[in-house]
């Protein structure tokens, strides 16, 4: 085994420091020839190269398509040395019009289509450029961008596009670096021309100004932008933000009052494949009630027919629920992290973007002028040798003919240049004529006027800026508004309310009574039923409680312990078995039990209250739960449990004590409190409370007698107030001390 070559430089160097420097190599280069857009033109490396491999293919808008397969031959070949699927695929994306507002690239064949599925192999399928390419590399070999050798050093390649058309923020751009991303939504050509205009204009205004001209993004697949004004103008402030996007839909009227709503656009980058599978999975998942089917009859266009359960579902409703659960709904980010001209990467406003393109296209105008300058006085130069060989004709035929060196004596004769003497030696004879003679003065006064023109346009700003307008202004006829790419798709529209969508819109309304037997196992039976008989329990365990309710409807649990518990009455087990325990589905403490349970009803009251007589009233919306933890809302003393909950309907309240003394007062002594352990509500010496009843004492007060009820109209012997002892009930009132 041979030594390695030792050279003499040995450096002690630490792992982190040797693994720091070669990681921040690999990052730079992921950053800056891969992953990050240009601002200037908006290009990555391998869009860059592609463009420009087609351009030496001569594959021009007018001209004839060539095989894919070729270009992505010459890309890998010449310029991009990486894999042929990942250049094919950067191509393919260039020519979707689904994926790119302006494509850079002209597709023949399967490029792929908006339901996900991917273009033919690059052999079968042919493209050239578009006429928005052609303005991206306007003017390239005028010397207006600088050049670099390609990877093997054997041609050359553009740093970047001139870039008469704003790529970056017309077509967007998406990339993932390392430690760093960016990502820009495309924008209307038309609306970034504006901008750019009244930025020449105006050099000071502020990016708010620039809004108004560039309200938003515009995608190729349209959609609504519902995102708020405030948003919008504080994601182009700071170059990051999010857009919201949504699914452009409407409704069809049909016979008998029917109807059905059918989307036409779907959001950006959203497989509509992928949207109606997850659609029909919640459909048959019964997560979405209000549908009661879906159909795909997209042709060229995108139809998705969206058919409600019935003719009273409401179509915002049902939109709303889809735009919940599916990508019917999208958030579009915003984060404008580009290389700038010095291919430094950093996060642009929109301000900074605009004035990148602009002080570039200056650039790009400044380098044409000076190299076509430099064109005209070499020609000027041949010229005014021209002229000089027509004065003397016959003295240059005879040097021509005669002399040995024709070319020295020529050039001291006349005091000629080299350039110039080339010229008329490689002459040829029938341009000897005297209309070619005229035609020269003609270009050479042309050229002469050209040339002053354009050391005055470079001498003067102002009209390197009106010039540099007037090319917006010929990009702007050429792609925006009335032409077939130009039309903003995409509507603005007010950013949705934050709609409280109830659970009824979620949830088909259906009968059902709950069941829960002694042992706290729970379920639901459909319907309303009264008859128990046929009821299952386990072994030992029978029926504690029944309620009648809608599956729509919030249960409410209250516990001894004071806590009450949220169930969504379609979140029961099925009837069919023995249910499931109650205290797997939420979380009640071991020692705790179930007091009562009841539906929900908005805007009630309730009245509780401890076993040691203290209690208060509470909003009913105040304790509804979360969590499956529940929320506690009565407190208790040593030794107390949780005793009362019933409605607060009435004005006075009647409370009987375990030594069945019995004491009616007025409701409104009670407190309304959303928690607490409240106030005592009648006085004991020993027990505590057995039943309260809240009534109307104008109605007299009532409780059951076996099979009958009877009512105490006159209760003045028991009338007082809160926190009294109290007398006996009225004579006949039953021994078990409870009101019903």
């Amino acid at each position: 085994m041979t030594e390695p070559a030792y050279n003499g430089d040995v450096r002690d160097t630490s792992l982190s420091e040797a693994l720091g420097e070669r990681y921040l190599a690999y990052a730079m280069s992921t950053i800056v020839s891969r992953s990050l857009p240009d601002v200037r033109d908006g290009l990555k490396p391998v869009h860059r190269r592609l463009l420009f491999a087609m351009r030496q293919l001569k594959l021009d808008p007018e001209g004839g398509f060539k095989k894919c397969a070729r270009v992505v031959g010459d890309v890998i070949g010449k310029y991009h040395p990486h894999g042929d699927m990942s250049v094919y695929d950067a191509m393919v994306r260039l020519a979707q019009d689904f994926a790119v507002r302006y494509p850079l690239v002209e597709g023949q064949g399967n490029f792929g289509n908006i339901d996900g599925d991917n273009a033919a192999a690059m052999r079968y399928t042919e493209a050239k450029l578009t006429a928005v390419a052609a303005a991206l590399m306007e003017n390239l070999d005028d010397d207006t961008v600088d050049f670099r050798p390609t990877y093997d050093g054997s041609e050359e390649e553009p740093l970047v596009m001139p870039a008469a058309f704003p790529n970056l923020l017309a077509n967007g751009a998406a990339g993932i670096a390392v430690g760093m991303a960016t990502n820009i939504p495309p924008h209307n050509v038309g609306e970034i021309c504006n901008a750019l205009s009244h930025l020449i204009k105006h050099p000071d205004c502020d990016v708010d100004a620039l809004v108004e001209h560039i309200p938003g993004p515009d995608f190729p697949t349209g959609g609504m932008l519902v995102e708020s004004r405030p948003a919008i103008l504080e994601a182009y402030r700071t170059g990051r933000g999010a857009f919201r996007l949504r699914a452009k839909w409407e409704v069809e009227k049909l016979s008998h009052g029917l109807y059905q709503i059918v989307v036409t656009q779907i959001p950006y980058q959203v497989q509509k494949s992928k949207v109606i599978e997850k659609i029909a999975e919640l459909l048959n998942d019964k997560k979405l009630p209000l549908l009661a089917d879906i159909r795909d009859e997209s042709a060229e266009d995108v139809r998705v027919v969206l058919e409600p359960r019935n003719r009273t579902v409401e179509a915002e409703m049902l939109m709303e629920q889809l735009f919940r659960q599916t990508d019917l709904e999208v958030r579009i980010s915003l984060n404008m992290n580009v290389l700038d001209r010095d291919s430094v990467p950093r996060v642009m406003d929109l301000k900074q973007v605009l004035r990148a393109f602009l002080d570039h296209r200056m650039e790009v105008l400044e380098r044409r002028s000076r190299f076509r300058l430099e064109k005209i006085a070499k020609r000027l130069e041949v010229l005014e040798g021209y002229l000089v060989a027509y004065l003397n004709l016959d003295e240059v035929i005879r040097i021509i003919r005669e002399e040995d060196e024709p070319k020295q004596v020529m050039m001291r004769t006349f005091n000629l240049t080299e350039a110039q003497t080339e010229a008329i030696l490689n002459m040829r004879l029938r341009s000897l004529r005297k209309l070619e003679e005229f035609e020269i003065r003609k270009e050479h006064d042309s050229l002469t006027a050209e040339k002053g023109d354009l050391e005055a346009l470079l001498a003067d700003e102002p009209r390197r800026w009106t010039t540099i307008a007037g090319q917006i202004a010929e990009i702007r006829k050429a792609f925006g508004p009335g032409t077939p790419l130009g039309d903003r798709r995409t509507e603005l529209a007010d950013a949705p309310s934050a709609v409280i969508v109830p659970i009824e819109a979620f949830v088909e309304r259906e009968p059902i009574t709950l069941i829960l037997s002694e042992k706290g196992w729970i379920r639901a039976m459909k319907g309303h039923t009264d008859q128990f008989d046929s009821v299952k329990f386990k072994e030992g365990d029978q029926l504690r409680l029944a309620l009648k309710a809608e599956t729509t409807d919030k249960l409410l649990v209250f516990t001894t312990d004071g806590r009450f518990y949220t169930i969504g009455g379609d979140k029961l087990p099925s009837g069919r078995g023995f249910g499931e325990p109650l205290r797997l589905m939420i979380d009640m403490a071991n020692e705790a039990e179930v007091l009562t349970i009841f539906a929900h009803k908005p805007g009630r009251k309730l009245l509780l209250s401890s076993s040691g007589g203290k209690g208060f009233i509470v909003e009913e919306a105040e304790v509804l739960a979360q969590t499956k933890a529940g929320k506690s809302v009565l407190n208790l003393g040593d030794g107390e449990t949780a005793a009362i909950c019933l409605p607060a309907e009435g004005d006075a309240v009647a409370i009987l004590g375990d030594n069945r003394k019995l004491l009616v007062f007025m409701a409104e002594e009670i407190p309304v409190m959303a928690r607490g352990r409240g106030v005592m509500l009648q006085k004991y010496r020993d027990g505590g409370v057995a039943d309260i009843k809240v009534f109307n004492l104008a109605d007299g007060l009532s409780w059951k007698s076996g099979e009958r009820t009877r009512t105490e109209t006159d209760l003045t012997p028991w009338l007082g107030k809160r926190a009294s002892v109290g007398r006996l009930p009225p004579t006949g009132f039953p021994r078990a001390n409870k009101f019903t």
